[in-house]
């Protein structure tokens, strides 16, 4: 039984998806179109209808939306078919960002499919009027 264990962690980093920056933008206009399918887009308006513009809603009913139409497209390259696949498919994705201007892009535009836009208040005016 003691075999059983060591087996799985032998497996496991075979498992780990490494993606080059081609290997990411492919993977990351996939996603993108993934989310652009007559399905798909009605999946994430429902959820957004059903969010209300609500943050806590949009975690609620947005994000796992989101985050399965990620795991449809990301599971064929190599991660696993849940939220850490995911998340390690993020991960790639941000260490990217920095070295690539077109994966930046790509992933602004992901990031826009499921985040709601963030509004800064305008707190700067009002501390000085006050």
């Amino acid at each position: 039984m003691a075999a059983a264990p060591q087996q799985q962690q032998q497996q496991q980093p075979q498992q780990q998806p490494g993606l080059t920056v081609d290997q990411a933008k492919v993977v990351l206009a996939e996603v993108i179109k993934a989310f652009s399918s007559p399905e798909n887009a009605l999946r994430m308006e429902e959820a957004r209808d059903n969010a209300c513009n609500d943050m806590g809603k949009m975690l609620q009913f947005v994000l796992p939306v989101a985050t399965q139409i990620q795991q449809e497209v990301i599971k064929s390259y190599g991660f696993s078919n849940d939220g850490e696949g995911v998340l390690k498919f993020a991960r790639i994705v941000k260490a990217y960002e920095g070295q690539d201007p077109e994966i930046a892009a790509m992933s602004g535009k992901l990031k826009s499919m499921f985040l709601p836009p963030m509004t800064v208040p305008p707190h700067s005016s009002s501390i000085s009027a006050s």
